[in-house]
């Protein structure tokens, strides 16, 4: 072969190679979990939440990162088996959300890959982490309140209706931490309101249904509530639609914990703006993506809460909703 030759078989030769030495040479696209307690139906809203905080420390899911959903469908049993797949891939990052079980098999599950959780109760009285400000080990997240906000949400269906003397609660047992703080919180408050409340637990659909059907009969003791307070819960939460019809077929004004509930028809809602909420758990997991430490990002509390009214509703209650409650309130749905 002449010298020419031999000098173009070798460029040649290394010009192919180069393609695929640019190619081992570019980062993995990093793999995130999601973990949900529900069904991704429900998180819409909140999943834009979550790739809009990926998207603020850059990343553009399907782009740069890659996310694995896990659903649990409200079978919490499921929980373990499924965190234990997402650690067995070996991602970079979990974000848990959908309450403190969640978390909380996240925590069991594995003490090495970042956890960042979305959680309504306390996480250093969960024992998630050691701190908010410190919040030491592999987790860390944000802390959006729901039952904290008990007192503040029965005032408000206090003025909404005023009229109002009997209050059903309904809760849900099986959250027993949710459960606790809600009434430890609800009946102080109820007390100097001058309120009488009666409490009532569902943790299925089955439950649910029994605890409306009490509405129409009269029991001793037992009479039928002038308005009803619903709990902080996932599972009520996956449940708004069927919970709401029920109060509009009882005719019972309700008071609910999240914006969902008004949007579906809800009487009204007081609570963190969840969207928000997860958009901080993206902020959170992108900036571990870049190399920061779960243990040296302080827990976020929610600052940004919502009062929904659905003034359609209010109108099948015959409710006159007072102006100045109007004017608190962040949204009216028409």
């Amino acid at each position: 072969m002449r010298r020419r030759e031999v000098i173009i078989a070798l460029l040649g030769g290394a010009t192919a190679a180069w393609p695929l030495a640019a190619h081992a040479q570019q980062p993995a696209t990093p793999v995130i979990g999601f973990l949900g307690s529900t069904s991704p139906d429900m998180y819409l809203d909140r999943l834009r939440g979550f790739r809009q905080g990926l998207k603020e420390t850059g990343y553009v899911e399907g782009e740069n990162v890659a996310i694995v959903y896990r659903w649990a469908e409200n079978q919490m049993e499921r929980l373990p088996e499924l965190v234990a797949d997402l650690v067995r891939r070996q991602v970079a990052a979990i974000a848990v959300t959908g309450g403190s079980r969640p978390a909380l098999a996240a925590k069991a599950a594995n003490t090495t890959i970042p956890i960042v959780f979305a959680v309504a109760q306390d996480p250093v009285q969960l024992g998630l982490v050691a701190s908010l400000a410190r919040p030491g080990a592999n987790l860390t997240g944000i802390n959006f309140f729901s039952a904290e906000l008990s007192a503040k949400r029965l005032e408000l269906l206090r003025e909404l209706v005023p009229a109002a003397v009997r209050v059903a609660v309904l809760v849900n047992p099986a959250n027993a931490t949710t459960t606790e703080t809600t009434l430890r919180d609800l009946r102080p408050a109820a007390r100097a309101m001058g309120l009488q409340i009666e409490v009532l637990n569902a943790s299925t659909n089955r439950e649910i249904n029994a605890a409306f059907a009490a509405f129409g009969h009269e029991r001793p003791g037992h009479e039928r509530p002038d308005a009803l307070f619903v709990g902080g819960d996932t599972f009520f939460t996956s449940r708004r639609v069927h919970l709401v019809n029920l109060t509009l077929r009882h005719a019972v004004p309700a008071v609910f914990p999240f914006r969902d509930f008004a949007e579906a028809g809800g009487l009204m809602s007081y609570g963190a703006s969840l969207t928000d909420a997860y958009r901080q758990v993206g902020v959170y997991v992108g900036r571990i993506l870049k190399g920061a430490k779960p243990a040296d990002l302080p827990v976020v509390q929610s600052s940004k809460f919502q009062l929904v009214i659905n003034a359609e509703t209010a109108r099948i209650f015959n409710l006159s909703v007072p102006p100045s409650l109007l004017a608190r309130a962040d949204e009216v749905i028409e």
